[in-house]
Order: structure tokens, then sequence, then C-alpha cells
């Protein structure tokens, strides 16, 4: 099963007061399949995300699922369908976890509506596949930095959408468990078509599991396509001002990057 469901980047200008910082965007996302954003910092990758999801409005152009605009769309009808991960979201005081992660099927709710079978399941499905259950009594705020990442991932899978965005969903955690999250959000597009939308850091991580890359490089996309394609030493020179060496990684056949330090090149010399 794949979700159709288009969603459209339509010539975006984004931008914070006086600052601009997305010009002129086009950016097609291929539906259920995994895109990871790359790109150096201030490069726009946030902003994106933010307009994608309807937080920041454009001063130019539009946001398009299935050819709507997201910006005029109601609010729950597009809940429905397009789920989002901040990148520094907070969780109000004291909430316990099995709370928290229950807030995403809000959107399935409808006025005076009962909380039903299908959200207890919902959530208990969303609490295993992150992990989280052992937790669900205690307070958020309670929780570490990697423990609450993990269940602010719950409370989206909760919210069953067709489509993910996640603003570095890999905050926080150690490499196990940085692994786990990708593997799960992996196993979820394999196994329901969910179309994800996420941005990365880790640029090998980002080459292993996404099926697209889209690379930007001062509110411009440099590069967008598969991994092989995408992440070169070219691409890596141009959007990130570093000498690297690009690989086959012999484990995922991915593109593995190595950055080529200066201490690294003049030894070489």
């Amino acid at each position: 099963m794949t979700t159709d469901h288009q969603l459209t980047v339509d010539h975006l200008t984004l931008g914070y007061g006086d600052r601009t910082v997305v010009t002129d965007l086009q950016v097609d996302v291929p539906p259920g399949r995994i895109t990871a954003i790359v790109g150096a910092n201030a490069c726009g990758k946030s902003t994106l995300l933010r307009s994608m999801s309807r937080l920041l409005a454009p001063r130019a152009g539009q946001v398009l699922l299935d050819g709507k605009d997201v910006h005029r769309m109601p609010a729950k009808q597009l809940a429905r369908t397009l789920g989002l991960l901040p990148q520094s979201p907070v969780a109000p005081e004291g909430i316990a976890v099995a709370d928290l992660v229950g807030r995403g099927r809000h959107p399935h709710q409808r006025i005076l509506s009962r909380w039903s079978h299908d959200d207890d399941v919902a959530v208990a499905a969303a609490l295993d596949a992150t992990g989280t259950a052992e937790l669900a009594d205690r307070p958020v705020d309670e929780l570490s930095g990697g423990q609450r990442q993990r269940v602010w991932i719950a409370m989206v899978l909760a919210q069953q959408t067709d489509l993910l965005l996640l603003d570095e969903p890999t905050t926080f955690l150690d490499v196990a468990h940085q692994v786990e999250v990708l593997d799960l959000l992996a196993d979820l597009n394999a196994a329901r078509g969910t179309t994800v939308v996420m941005v990365l850091h880790d640029l090998n991580l980002a080459a292993r599991y996404a099926d697209h890359l889209i690379a930007l490089a001062d509110g411009r996309v440099h590069a967008a396509g598969a991994p092989g394609d995408v992440l070169t030493e070219e691409t890596v020179r141009a959007v990130f001002d570093l000498e690297s060496r690009v690989i086959v990684d012999p484990t995922s056949g991915t593109p593995l990057m190595l950055p080529v330090g200066r201490h690294h090149a003049v030894a070489r010399i």
C-alpha cells in the first residue's frame, strides 16, 4: 500500500522579518517514499518544513497538498493527512506520557465524541513502536532528552497520517536510538506506504534511509534525486564547504561520505 497524496512546493519564498531565507523554491515530494532534506545550518531546511506544515505563511508561492493550498485548508482536515514533529516541541507542564501521545488522536475526534477503542489501540501501538510503553504514566518533564524525543515521535505516530514531516527526529538520541527511530520510520513507510519527509544533519544516515535527497544551499535546491546522484563530493563541497571522499557503504550499498579535515589533508601532501 502506498499513499498517493501529492505534496508540492510551488515557487515558494519564505522569511522572517526583513530576512529572506528561502527563494523561489520548487520541490516535488515523491509520494509513498522517504525524503531527507539536508544542508548546512541556516540554509532553510526547518523553515521549509514549517511552511510545508502551514506553521509559516509564504511571502510568495504555495504549498499544495493534492492541489490545494495547505494554508487555506481547515486545520483539522489537514491534520488528518499530515503530521508534524517540529524541532523543539514543548509539552504542557506535568502532562503524562500517555496523555501527550493521546493528543495525536485529536484530529480524528469530533465535537462531543468520546475516546474510542480505536484511540486506545493507536496510542498503545505508538508507545510500543517507540519503546515508550513503560513510560506511559510518567510525567514528560521528568524524562531524559532522548526519552522525550521518542515520546514526541509516538504522538505523531498516534496521529496515523499518510504524510509525516519530521524536523531532526534524531535530536538528543544516541546512535543506537537514532538507528531505531529511522528503522521505525522505514518500517512504517514499507508497511503503510507513509510518505516521510525529514530534516537530518547526518548525511550518511540520510543517504542510507532516504529514497530521495534534497540538498539545500542558501535557500535554494542545489541538488535533488536519488542518494547516489545527490551525495557526491561536489555536492558536499558546494553545500557544506567541506572536502570529502564519497565511497560505497559496504553494509547498505548507499553513498558514504568521509570528511577530509585539514590535518589529514596536510598529512597526504
